[in-house]
C-alpha cells in the first residue's frame, strides 16, 4: 500500500505544479514584490504553470508595467483569472489581465476602464495628456498583438474607458475563456498551446499539484500603506511635518512623524523599493535614538526611533531570501533592549538636569580649604583646591584655620570659619 501511494505521488509530481497567487487590492509596488516572489518560488520549486487570481480597481502605471515585465520574463505560462464573481480587473488590472498568456474571467466580473489618470485625480494638461495616452496606446497594442487579442477593443478600453462583461470580452477576443472557479479554469486550459520565449508549450493541468502562495507577514503589513491615495496623503504629511520642523526647530514630533510618513509615502508611490524602505527606516531609527542623546526629549525620540528600527528590520530582508530572514524574536529583543537603554539614559539625563548648574568659580561654593595667612581687617588669603585666593570674612581668622567658601565676588572668595 505504501509503495502504491508513493507511486501515485511520483506520478502527480511528474505532471508538475500549478502555483496560485491571489491579489485583491490596488496595483502597487507591493503587488510587484508579491508577484516577483511568487514567480521565483514557482520557478525554483518545479512549477509548470503560474495562475494569478485578480480582483483590483487598478493603481499605479509604473507597478503595472513591472508586473507585465515579470510575466514576459518568466519561462512559465502565466494565467490571469479575474475572480471572484463580482470582482473586476479595472484600469491597470485590465492591462495586466490581457498581458497574460491565458486570460480568463469569472461570471459576474468586468474588465476595462483603463484610461490613464494623474495621481490625486487632477486634470492633466492637454499636451501631457496626449503624450501619456499615445504611450499607453502603443503599449497595449504591442501586448494585444503579442498575445493575439483584439487590439481595437483593447485600445477603446484606454481611449474611451469602456468596460466589458465576461461574455463581451470573450466575444471580442479580449480573453480566452470564462470559468466559474479555479477547478473549471484548470480543466478549460488543459492542452492549450502557449508560445513563450520562442518555444511552444502545451499546458498540462490534469493531476497537477496546486500550490497556494500566501502573502507574507510583511506583505500583509505593507498592504495598509500601498493604497495610492493613502500613499499620496502620507507623502504630503511627510512634507508638512518636515517643513513645520524646519520653521519651528525643537518641536520634535512634527519632524519625526514627517520623516516616517515621507519614507512610507515614497514606497507606497513606487519611488523607492521595499529593501530601500527597510534600510532607510533602520537608518532613520538609529538617527532618532542618537538625537535623543543629543537633545533629550524624555524618551519621545527614543520610542519613535525604536519603532522605525523595528519596522525597518522587519521588512528589510525577504522571508524567501537565500540567507534567511531576521527572526521576529531577535527584532523584538533588540527593540526592547534599545528602549530599556534609552529610558535608562533618559532618566540619568533628567536627574542631571535637575542638579544645580555651576560654572567657573561658582563650583568653589561649599568647598573647604584653610587660611593661608592671618586675616587683617577681614581680609587675607586662603588655600582652596591647591590654589591661593584672595578672601574676605566677617570672622577673625588665623593662618591654618579651616574655612569653607560661602560665595564668590569676582576673583575674591567669601569664607567663614569651619
Amino acid at each position: 500500500m505504501r509503495a502504491f501511494l508513493l507511486l501515485l505521488s511520483l506520478l502527480a509530481l511528474s505532471h508538475g505544479k500549478v502555483f496560485v497567487a491571489k491579489w485583491q487590492e490596488a496595483v502597487t509596488p507591493l503587488m510587484v514584490d508579491y508577484v516577483k516572489r511568487s514567480l521565483q518560488k514557482a520557478e525554483k520549486e518545479g512549477g509548470t504553470l503560474f495562475l494569478l487570481e485578480l480582483n483590483t480597481p487598478g493603481g499605479l502605471e509604473s507597478s503595472m508595467r513591472e508586473v507585465v515585465q515579470e510575466f514576459q520574463r518568466t519561462p512559465l505560462p502565466v494565467v490571469v483569472f479575474v475572480w471572484p464573481p463580482g470582482g473586476r480587473a479595472a484600469s491597470a488590472g485590465a492591462i495586466i489581465t490581457i498581458s497574460a498568456d491565458i486570460a480568463a474571467m469569472a461570471p459576474g466580473t468586468n474588465i476595462g476602464a483603463a484610461t490613464p489618470v494623474q495621481m490625486g485625480g487632477e486634470r492633466m494638461e492637454e499636451a501631457m495628456k496626449e503624450k501619456v495616452m499615445q504611450d499607453m496606446l502603443a503599449f497595449v497594442r504591442s501586448i494585444a498583438k503579442e498575445k493575439g487579442r483584439n487590439a481595437e477593443v483593447v485600445e477603446r478600453m484606454v481611449k474611451e474607458a469602456i468596460s466589458l462583461t465576461p461574455e463581451e470580452a470573450l466575444r471580442e477576443k479580449v480573453i480566452d475563456l470564462i470559468a466559474t472557479d479555479k477547478t473549471e479554469l484548470l480543466k478549460g486550459i488543459e492542452g492549450k498551446r502557449v508560445k513563450k520565449h520562442g518555444k511552444e508549450i502545451v499546458v498540462k493541468t490534469q493531476g497537477v499539484q496546486v500550490v497556494e502562495v500566501q502573502k507574507s507577514l510583511r506583505e500583509e503589513l505593507l498592504s495598509l500603506i500601498t493604497n495610492p491615495t493613502l500613499a499620496y496623503l502620507l507623502l504630503l504629511i511627510g512634507f508638512y511635518g518636515i517643513f513645520f520642523e524646519l520653521y519651528n526647530p525643537g518641536a520634535i514630533i512634527p519632524g519625526t512623524v514627517g520623516i516616517l510618513c515621507l519614507l512610507l509615502g515614497l514606497y507606497g508611490l513606487g519611488i523607492i523599493g521595499i529593501n530601500w524602505l527597510g534600510l532607510l527606516l533602520v537608518l532613520a531609527g538609529l538617527l532618532l535614538v542618537v538625537l535623543e542623546l543629543i537633545t533629550p526629549t524624555f524618551g519621545g525620540l527614543a520610542i519613535a526611533g525604536a519603532l522605525a528600527l523595528a519596522l525597518g528590520s522587519f521588512i528589510l530582508i525577504s522571508p524567501d531570501s537565500p540567507y534567511g530572514d531576521i527572526p521576529i524574536s531577535v527584532i523584538t529583543t533588540t527593540v526592547l533592549l534599545t528602549l530599556a537603554f534609552f529610558f535608562f539614559a533618559g532618566r540619568l539625563g533628567l536627574k542631571a538636569q535637575q542638579l544645580k548648574k555651576m560654572l567657573g568659580t561658582e563650583e568653589l561654593i561649599g568647598t573647604q580649604g584653610e587660611a593661608y595667612t592671618d586675616f587683617v581687617n577681614g581680609k587675607g588669603k586662603v588655600l582652596v583646591r591647591g590654589e591661593i585666593w584672595n578672601a574676605v570674612s566677617s570672622q577673625e581668622l588665623k593662618k591654618g584655620d579651616a574655612v569653607v567658601v560661602e560665595g564668590v565676588e569676582g576673583m575674591v572668595l567669601k569664607v567663614r570659619k569651619v
